[in-house]
């Protein structure tokens, strides 16, 4: 149900594309065409965005986005089409580039609507069809690891990278940043310090400055103290 509802967001932000560059005097075909192209750049910028850690890393990022858009765009004009012959109905003249689509703020704002847009919608389907078995897959030491959410005790970050600890004792490395991990998990797990963020469903508070995940004690620093006091309290676990 969530693939198909991603599908159905694709395809609407798609068909709503599309209508604005017909409006720029592109026949359907033409305006179907240039769409598709900024479902890959935007679905790079949405899953790259959030590891690039500096900000001149994700200045970067964008440039180089928005730089494969454009190029993207004048190849599908001067070489694609020009070789295509609309004899056989492939198209039906060749246009020349709109001056909208080498405008670097419409496709910014373009790329950026596809790729906030897809993330809040799948935010959204993850809170509206929580999947009991639902994974995540990152790199440790060079090897993908995939492991069950309920399976991850807390994250801990070490400076430049985190450590990933199962409820089984073992332990992951891995490079994305603890802020990162915690988009990443979502709601079921609980920031208790800069540099810790534990599954709820594992952790007890056994004192106000200290949180309990299986053999580990874990520090609550300050600024977390009341949201880890009303999430971990003894008597609303119970009630649970």
């Amino acid at each position: 149900m969530k693939t198909l509802a991603r599908i159905a967001f694709w395809l609407v932000a798609l068909a709503l594309l599309a209508a604005i560059l017909v409006s720029l005097d592109y026949s359907l075909a033409q305006a179907v065409f240039i769409s598709l192209l900024f479902c890959p750049c935007a679905l790079a910028l949405e899953r790259f965005m959030p590891t690039a850690r500096k900000p001149m890393d994700k200045v970067y990022l964008s440039l180089a986005v928005l730089v494969s858009v454009v190029l993207l765009i004048l190849v599908l004009h001067h070489i694609v089409w020009a070789r295509l012959n609309p004899e056989y109905g492939y198209i039906e003249e060749q246009a020349p580039v709109s001056p909208m689509l080498i405008n670097p703020v419409f496709l910014g704002l373009i790329l950026t609507v596809l790729s906030i847009g897809d993330f809040f919608w799948a935010k959204w389907l993850g809170r509206r069809f929580k999947e009991k078995d639902r994974s995540v897959t990152f790199f440790s030491d060079r090897k993908s690891v995939t492991l069950r959410l309920a399976d991850i005790a807390y994250v801990e970050s070490n400076d430049t990278e985190v450590r990933i600890v199962t409820a089984a004792g073992e332990s992951y490395r891995n490079k994305t940043g603890i802020s990162q991990w915690e988009n990443l998990l979502g709601e079921g797990f609980l920031r208790i310090h800069r540099s810790y963020l534990v599954n709820a469903a594992l952790a007890t508070l056994s004192t106000p400055d200290t949180v309990s995940v299986g053999d580990a004690q874990l520090p609550v620093s300050r600024k977390y103290r009341d949201i880890v006091a009303g999430a971990l309290a003894p008597d609303s676990r119970d009630k649970d």
